[in-house]
């Protein structure tokens, strides 16, 4: 699993696998990005940080409190071509992401004020290694009652490892097969799978993406099995 502290020790060049050198943002870069980021920040408002994937059952940073809420506007789709971490660039996968429409569910996370930065910088380390996503304010309503600003990481459709073509049929394959230093990318689907069961936050997509990966393991288990076929 990603941790703290291996986010802490990680050389974003070597530690998630080999990642074309001209997608590879440097700490400069990252650190541009958060600057500009936070000058953007609503009225000095308490930062929120918007889980809807790995952040909602691993968030390996710092919080004063977390709470469920649904964002607007937005949905889950694996439409980033993944080529690190859970795959390769020899046998890729694909990473969930937010696309324009519908809406989503998930955690929100207040981080503290006294090291916000520090946990920000993590954070950007963690999600914007080639800098695929739009560090973007939005508006979310948490299951209290609340209205907040929240930072949310949504796709970058202009970015290179951006995928249109979302079908299950389409990505099922390659989530099923592809896997890296962080693990295989189907654990990282039925991780989500279950996170979502377990906060009773239904994503019938997700469901129907599960169900056509666990249908193609089990037809290449079925192959592989078969007498005579090469293991």
């Amino acid at each position: 699993m990603l941790t703290r502290d291996f986010l802490m020790k990680a050389d974003c060049k070597t530690s998630f696998g080999t990642i074309e050198e001209s997608l590879l943002w440097s700490p400069e870069q990252r650190a541009a990005s958060l600057a500009a980021t936070l000058a953007c920040r609503p009225d000095n408002s308490p930062v929120w940080i918007f889980g809807y994937g790995s952040l909602m059952w691993n968030p390996a940073m710092e919080y004063e409190e977390s709470c469920s809420g649904t964002l607007p506007g937005w949905h889950r789709a694996f439409c980033l071509c993944l080529t690190a971490g859970r795959g390769t660039a020899c046998q890729p996968g694909r990473m969930l992401a937010l696309k324009e429409g519908g809406r989503t569910t998930g955690i929100a996370y207040r981080l503290p004020e006294g090291s916000l930065e520090d946990e920000l910088a993590l954070l950007w380390k963690r999600e914007m290694i080639t800098g695929c996503y739009l560090p973007t304010w939005c508006q979310l309503s948490l299951d209290d009652g609340r209205t907040v600003n929240a930072l949310v990481f949504i796709m970058d459709p202009r970015h290179p490892l951006y995928e249109s073509d979302t079908r299950p049929q389409v990505i099922a394959p390659l989530i099923a097969c592809a896997s890296g230093p962080l693990g295989t990318n189907a654990q990282y689907l039925y991780a989500l799978e279950q996170e979502l069961r377990k906060l009773g936050m239904r994503d019938e997509c997700m469901d129907e993406l599960a169900m056509e990966v666990r249908a193609w393991q089990q037809h290449h288990n079925d192959v592989l099995s078969r007498p005579g076929t090469a293991q």
